[in-house]
């Protein structure tokens, strides 16, 4: 923006009227604020300055508060009898594939993946089942399945990538697996919290670990009236707790389900004047009927250690691509309907103006896309001087 231009008179020709425009930014409504504001008749005291005409990209954007966590909630069951746990894991503590989840009497139980619960010892002659297609997949993920073909029956082939995984282990070597020797759960295991404590005597059946799995997410609650706005696999932008970190997500899942709202109000309250924090502001849609939103990070690893941070969820809801855009103070509306923008020309005392009319298109935070005959990039336009 140029520097201050001085008083300049008002036209005759031009009104500034005030306009309600039609975009929302950031979940704000822009008002007749955002326009220039009428000046009087003299305009003895009105300062200009100028901008440019900009070919840019332009969004409007809701804002939606979430909670970034992790997903999943898993309990693993004991089920090995034995006198004591020797050995359990930290809270925060990530369990992956082949890795020990605790140890009873020495011997550790070892974590596999899969959805079907352990809940026989599995050898040669069992009756087929799902539970040893979990172990023909595990054993083949870890290098032992050289021989093995995935199938519901315990084969030799099976039972011979048992023992070279027992071997590697330091397990006894036997080619069979005994209740209580693996857990499987459906991925990689966050331990979010130890049940027993070392040394207590081991109760088969009981939870030993709760956990949910190692990928972040954010869940925030959508007010009703917004849903429209995202489907499954949409993109969103996800700002952190900093306040200045943002990075990509996907929404993976809206709940069909609505949640009441609190305190009795329902979701047809009023959103309120602009920026007062209603349904255009964003926000945890308080004082509205809501679902539940699921986003996933496009690069997990930017959380960190964040656990239950607040984040904001960034959820585009307009987009107009290479066009042409003024300050939206650079408005003026006329008399007769419609609006213009008075471009300058020169400086100094050779400057010159002129008012001409343009279509306005999408309005985004403090820029609104114009198109007209005689607007171009790079023309400068007359801005209320801050």
């Amino acid at each position: 923006m140029t520097a201050d231009r001085g008083p300049r008179r008002s036209r005759a020709a031009a009104v500034a009227l005030p306009v309600l425009a039609a975009g929302l930014t950031a979940g704000a409504l822009l008002g007749v604020t955002a326009l220039r504001p009428p000046r009087p008749a003299d305009a003895s005291a009105t300062h200009t300055g100028t901008a440019p005409v900009v070919r840019t990209n332009l969004t409007n954007t809701v804002q939606v508060a979430g909670s970034l966590g992790y997903a999943g909630s898993y309990s693993v069951v004991n089920q090995s009898a034995g006198t004591a746990y020797t050995a359990l894991p930290a809270v925060g503590a990530i369990i992956r594939r082949g890795q020990r989840a605790y140890e009873v009497d020495g011997a550790p139980v070892t974590l596999f993946y899969g959805s079907r619960p352990e809940w026989r010892a599995l050898s040669e002659g069992v009756m087929p089942g799902p539970d040893i297609t979990q172990l023909d997949r595990n054993l083949i993920a870890l290098g032992y399945g050289t021989y093995l073909s995935i199938s519901e029956y315990f084969t030799a082939a099976t039972a011979y990538a048992v023992e070279l995984w027992q071997q590697a282990a330091g397990l006894p070597v036997t080619g069979t697996v005994p209740l209580g020797q693996i857990a499987f759960a459906p991925g990689p295991l966050r331990i979010t919290s130890v049940i027993p404590s070392l040394g207590s005597p081991p109760q088969p059946g009981s939870a030993v670990l709760t956990a949910t799995s190692s990928v972040p997410v954010v869940t925030a609650q959508l007010p009703v009236t917004q849903e429209y706005l995202v489907r499954p696999g949409n993109q969103v932008t996800v700002t952190l707790p900093d306040g200045v970190t943002t990075t990509p997500g996907v929404v993976t899942a809206v709940s069909s389900v609505a949640t009441a709202a609190p305190d009795g109000q329902s979701a047809g309250a009023s959103p309120g004047p602009p920026g007062s924090g209603g349904s255009g502001s964003g926000g945890s849609g308080g004082g509205q009927d809501t679902v539940a939103m699921t986003v996933r990070l496009v690069h997990p690893a930017v959380t960190g250690n964040l656990d239950q941070a607040p984040v904001t969820v960034n959820i585009v809801t307009a987009r107009a691509q290479d066009v042409l855009a003024v300050p939206v103070s650079a408005l003026v509306a006329l008399a007769g309907g419609g609006y213009a923008v008075e471009v300058t020309r020169g400086s100094g005392s050779h400057a010159t103006s002129q008012l001409v009319p343009v279509r306005t298109g999408l309005f985004s935070d403090t820029l609104v896309q114009v198109s007209g005959a005689a607007i171009t990039a790079g023309l400068e336009v007359e801005v209320p001087s801050s």
